[in-house]
Order: structure tokens, then C-alpha cells, then sequence
């Protein structure tokens, strides 16, 4: 059956000039690798300023590269914010890792520098790596998170799946998400919602140049053809020392994780408009804030962090339902029926059933009043601007009254 929701919440933005890079890849010799990938990760490499960048088939994929590249292994531990996609926290589990999740703040969904020592604590005070997530766009205090990384040997992976396009400042200094100024490795999403999409796929960034090489050969069954990195040379090499055309070898267990050509040629189309989806986000985040400024103190939306260039991935508001005498569901339910799209970004993992088996008794209220309030509501660069034309804001404003 035909879906009736006409505003989703999130969806991607598809143009003529997308479609014809696709048919174009199509056309090509390459279906898999080749030019459309190699020029797609140079091109995001220096779009978001890191020195390596390495497409793969997801998101999730990227999490689970970037958690076997740093060294996660059973019996180490992993601090995820708990308000997060399932992704964040299974990736590095699915290495043998315990996880153990932290708070976020109650209003924003940000996982603060006090949230992650109350964690480390918790942990016993050894911990290998964190997984921060930029929740809705907006970054968490990356610096201020390093320091204390820096100063126990902690590696920083950056779920970065809804801030591609976003920046963050230090002392007046402005970086951009996925340069790993502060961090070890960023990962991004680029499935259909997110700020550009390849169809389905995801962009590992790095500066060290030994992460960037392991996660290369992750990416691939864990093979390479590049005849420097051969151990069996008798097996390699001819007897005039040149290395055999077929030759192949596996060195570690590795994964297919490739994306298309066809998927990059995408990514790449869609990258080249990265800016302007970006302003149109946060031109209707601007709107939003207007309309919702002069209503019932019941509904509001998030915070702004000060130190941030939000790439509003989502237009989270927090709703108190008892005020409005209405449910969250019977209000989503409401909006579905007159055509548009909500969704609650995220239960916390934590209360998750398999999660919650390893710690049933973990309470973590600033996640828990975060999950308890919030909305996300429609924002995507399809939505045209001006809020005269926003249909969905007249449509809240009958349940809000």
C-alpha cells in the first residue's frame, strides 16, 4: 500500500544532475571501484580537510572498520553515548568489546565531558576507546573530549552518521566534522536521510596513514595485490623477481565492504551540493525556530550549542504531552493521518533488550528525559522555504493551540 506521509521527516534529494552521473556510471567499465571511487574519497578528503578518506557500504560498516583499525578486541571496553542509533554501539560489540554507555545532557542529546568521566569511572577507569556521536547535527565538545582522551590513552572514533557539513570551534578556530583535528577517525552515513546520500553507503576519514591502509584492506576480504606487501615471495614473484599478474594475498580476515561504482558516482553528484543542502537545512531550522518561538511553553525546540555550525540532520523539538493533554503517538499519529512525518530519534540503547542484559539496573536520566520528550519533525532540503509554503506548520498548529 501507497504510503500517504507526503512530508517525511527526512528523505533524499534527487536531481536531474544525480541521475545522469548514475546512468553515466552505468555506462562505464567499472561497476565496482575504479575512477568513480577513487575520485569520490579525493574529493571528500578535501571537502571535509582529513587526509584520507575510504568509502564503504554503510555507516555501520565504517563503525566496525574503524573498530577493528584502532585494535578493539576482547577484553577491552568502549564508551558509547547511549543516545544513538543501535549501530554505535553493536559496531565495536561486534569485536568482543564490553560497552559501557554514558549520559547525555537531558536538552540537547550530547554526550558532555562530565557524562564521559562519569562513565570512565564506571568503567574502573580503563577504558580503550570512545565512540561520541554528533547527535541531530550538532557536535559534542570535541576538545574539551580529546583533552581528557589525550591524557588517559583513549582513541576517539567519531560517529559523525548526522553531522556531515556541520563544524565545531576551539579558541576561535574552526574545524570542520571528519578532519580528525581531535579525533582518531570519523565515520559518516550517507544513507538516504542523512545530508547527502549514495543510495546506501558510508565515508571513513583519517590522518594516519596506517588506520587508512588497515581499513583499505578490511574494506576488501583482507587481500591486497600491491606486490611490496607480499610475505610469500617465492610465491609472488617469477624467477625474474616481477610479481606474478594473478597474484594475491589475504594477511588478515577482512570483509566486503566495497561500495559500487555506481553508489560513488552518486556520493560524488550529491557531495558537489553539499553546501547548498546544508543552507537550505539550516535556513528551515531558522523558520522552525521563529514559528515555535511564539507558542505554549509545552513545546520547544532543542538548544543551540554556541561552539557549533549545526548540519541539522534533524529538527528535534521537546514536547511536554501532559500539557497538551495528548500522547506522543496519538500526536504522531495525528500528524501521519494529515500526511506528515515524525519519528523519535532515539530510544537509548541501554534500554535495549540485549543491552540490558549485561547491566539491567543502569539509570541514565539525562538520556531518559531527552527520550521521554523528544520529536523530530520534518526538515530536509526538498521542503521548500518560506513558511507560508511549510503546509505542515499549519498542521502542527492545530494540535499545539
Amino acid at each position: 500500500m501507497k504510503s500517504t506521509i507526503h512530508t517525511p521527516y527526512g528523505r533524499q534529494c534527487i536531481e536531474d544532475d544525480d541521475i545522469a552521473a548514475v546512468v553515466e556510471a552505468l555506462r562505464s567499465d567499472y561497476l565496482s571501484g575504479g575512477p568513480a571511487l577513487e575520485k569520490f574519497e579525493r574529493q571528500f578528503a578535501k571537502k571535509v580537510g582529513a587526509r584520507f578518506a575510504i568509502a564503504c557500504s554503510s555507516g555501520t560498516a565504517g563503525l566496525h572498520m574503524a573498530s577493528i583499525a584502532i585494535g578493539l578486541k576482547f577484553g577491552c571496553k568502549v564508551i558509547v553515548p547511549t543516545m544513538t542509533f543501535l549501530a554505535t554501539a553493536n559496531a565495536p560489540k561486534f569485536t568482543g568489546v564490553e560497552v559501557v554507555f554514558a549520559d547525555v545532557d537531558r536538552e540537547t542529546g550530547l554526550m558532555g565531558p562530565e557524562h564521559l568521566e562519569e562513565a570512565i569511572i564506571r568503567a574502573g577507569n580503563h577504558v580503550d576507546a570512545v565512540f561520541l556521536v554528533h547527535m541531530n547535527g550538532q557536535t559534542v565538545d570535541l576538545p574539551a573530549i580529546s583533552e581528557i582522551c589525550n591524557r588517559r590513552g583513549i582513541k576517539i572514533v567519531e560517529d559523525a552518521c548526522h553531522a556531515l557539513g556541520g563544524k565545531y570551534s576551539k579558541n576561535g578556530t574552526w574545524y570542520k566534522v571528519g578532519s580528525c583535528n581531535h579525533s582518531d577517525i570519523t565515520v559518516f552515513s550517507l544513507h538516504p536521510v542523512k545530508s547527502i546520500t549514495m543510495g546506501e553507503g558510508g565515508v571513513v576519514t583519517t590522518n594516519d596513514e596506517k588506520i587508512y591502509r588497515t581499513i583499505l584492506s578490511l574494506r576488501n576480504h583482507g587481500m591486497t595485490r600491491e606486490p611490496h606487501h607480499f610475505e610469500d615471495h617465492k610465491a609472488a614473484f617469477d624467477s625474474d623477481s616481477k610479481a606474478n599478474l594473478w597474484y594475491y594475498e589475504m594477511s588478515r580476515l577482512g570483509y566486503n565492504y566495497r561500495p559500487s561504482a555506481i553508489n560513488c558516482a552518486l556520493g560524488l553528484s550529491q557531495l558537489n551540493k553539499l553546501d547548498k543542502f546544508i543552507t537550505h537545512r539550516v535556513k528551515l531550522a531558522d523558520i522552525y525556530d521563529t514559528f515555535f518561538d511564539s507558542k505554549d511553553p509545552s513545546i520547544c525546540p532543542i538548544p543551540r550549542i554556541p561552539y557549533c555550525e549545526s548540519a541539522w540532520h534533524l529538527y528535534v523539538v521537546h514536547i511536554n504531552y501532559r500539557m497538551l493533554g495528548i500522547t506522543r503517538n496519538q500526536l504522531m499519529q495525528k500528524l501521519k493521518e494529515k500526511g506528515v512525518g515524525t519519528q523519535v530519534h532515539y530510544r537509548p540503547v541501554h534500554q535495549q533488550p540485549f543491552y540490558r542484559r549485561f547491566n539491567e539496573e543502569l539509570k541514565l536520566e539525562g538520556a531518559d528525559q531527552y527520550y521521554e520528550s523528544c520529536l523530530s519533525l520534518p526538515i530536509n532540503p526538498s521542503i521548500p522555504l518560506g513558511k507560508k509554503n511549510i503546509e505542515w506548520l499549519r498542521i502542527l498548529d492545530e494540535f499545539i493551540k
